[in-house]
């Protein structure tokens, strides 16, 4: 094992008081709990490999305020710190770890989201109003960042996070018109 990509991860809605104890354990076992599990039975591998590369895959929630998203938030806010932590431990065994904070990407979670919204068309124009550059984030755009820091073209990059998010983190243009 050279690349390991942690991309498994599950979604939750609502704010502070609408989601039980139950699934906070659930949200936090799959996309905190169940990273650091594959990481652990990666290591021994990625300890003999001379390309090590860890990315991680977070979101812009951990980086932004999203209204009901709380619990989800929570989960991607540990993410990045966990990155941060894991890649200052390992930093001196040569395994780089990065993460993606994707914004609002066009995948079947989306659609799954918009299919039970009261009206699907307004909420898919409200989430690309939602991206400064006035559309959703391709699956793509996040491949692409993934494979750029799992490869040595970023050898020297460790300890970070790239915002594939249309500006979402950092821009605040006017409105679309």
């Amino acid at each position: 094992i050279d690349i390991l990509v942690n991309c498994a991860g599950i979604g939750a809605q609502g704010g502070v008081g609408d989601n039980g104890d139950e699934e906070w354990h659930r949200v936090f076992d799959v996309n905190v709990v169940g990273m650091v599990r594959v990481i652990r039975a990666a290591l021994p591998a990625l300890h003999q490999s001379t390309a090590a590369a860890i990315v991680n895959i977070g979101s812009v929630a951990a980086t932004v305020g999203l209204p009901d998203r709380v619990l989800y938030t929570a989960t991607k806010g540990a993410v990045l710190s966990m990155t941060l932590a894991i890649a200052a431990d390992l930093l001196t065994d040569g395994i780089r770890v990065n993460a993606v904070n994707p914004g609002t990407t066009d995948t079947p979670w989306i659609g799954r989201l918009l299919e039970g919204a009261a009206d699907p068309s307004a909420e898919r124009v409200a989430l690309q109003n939602r991206q400064p550059h006035g559309r959703l984030v391709t699956a793509d755009e996040v491949a692409e960042a993934i494979v750029y820091l799992a490869s040595p073209s970023s050898g020297s990059t460790t300890g970070t996070y790239l915002a594939v998010d249309g500006g979402m983190q950092r821009l605040r243009p006017r409105p679309h018109s």
